[in-house]
């Protein structure tokens, strides 16, 4: 049984001390490789460190996360075009709009993600969305590049089955992290009305760690425990679900 995690920060550094311990546990456990979405211009070097250690496994993307879109949001993404061109890279990443802690920037959020959706329909990449309390507005600048062949994966989905059913009409996957074990998160009845079919499975570690782990350090290896619940839900067997959730990921990734 083989799984994909789809997005992980594993060039944070929460992992300095033990970086090369965590990649060899997840990789023990079939977790066999880890997309690392960027956050800003000052993450890249080190992200792309890691996927030099240990390529084929730790596989980079290019994007600047919302929550780091500040007044030289310009400037960092000229700067990320430019390396594109220079790098290999899976996907744009990631980017999108987070109303959660602050919505001063909401308009160059909007602006910041419109971009970086031009940049991934160009590259012919998947994009990378980030839509914490902004599903309205997240759709709202989508709907501008209708037709234009885009697709990609609203990653830690915690929608409603309206957003869900929304985002797969434009083409978009559902990422599904640590969430799905926590009760009253409400994400098994949108699973289980989405079915596994149109999911891809991530950890978003360090961050949003699973039950029982739920407010320590996550990682890559507690994928095992994401594509467990997600078995349950579905009434799959794991197999079936790491399966899918595999071809999911290859397909939209090309990887």
């Amino acid at each position: 049984m083989q799984l994909i995690d789809t997005h992980t920060h594993i060039y944070l550094p929460e992992f300095d001390n033990d970086r090369d311990e965590v990649i060899k546990r997840s990789v023990n456990c079939g977790v066999v490789k880890l997309l690392m979405p960027n956050i800003d211009l000052q993450s890249i070097e080190t992200m792309l460190s890691v996927g030099s250690r240990y390529p084929g496994i730790c596989l980079p993307m290019i994007g600047l996360h919302p929550t780091s879109v500040k007044d030289d949001y310009g400037y960092q993404l000229d700067q990320m075009e430019l390396l594109l061109t220079q790098h290999k890279f899976i996907a744009i990443g990631e980017t999108g709009i987070d109303l959660y802690w602050d919505k001063t920037h909401l308009k160059e959020q909007m602006s910041a993600l419109k971009r970086q959706v031009e940049f991934a329909i160009k590259s012919y990449l998947p994009v990378v969305i980030h839509s914490r309390d902004s599903f309205p507005e997240v759709f709202e600048t989508l709907e501008e590049f209708r037709g234009e062949k885009l697709k990609g994966v609203f990653h830690a989905f915690s929608g409603t089955i309206k957003d869900a059913e929304r985002a797969l009409e434009m083409g978009f996957k559902l990422g599904i992290g640590g969430m799905i074990t926590f009760k009253n998160s409400g994400l098994d009845k949108v699973v289980k009305e989405i079915g596994p079919e149109h999911l891809i499975l991530e950890t978003d570690s360090p961050y949003l760690a699973p039950a029982p782990h739920r407010g320590k350090r996550n990682e890559s290896s507690y994928l095992v425990l994401i594509n467990s619940k997600l078995a349950e839900i579905t009434g799959l067997s794991e197999e079936q679900t790491a399966s899918l959730t595999y071809s999911n990921s290859s397909d939209l990734f090309n990887i």
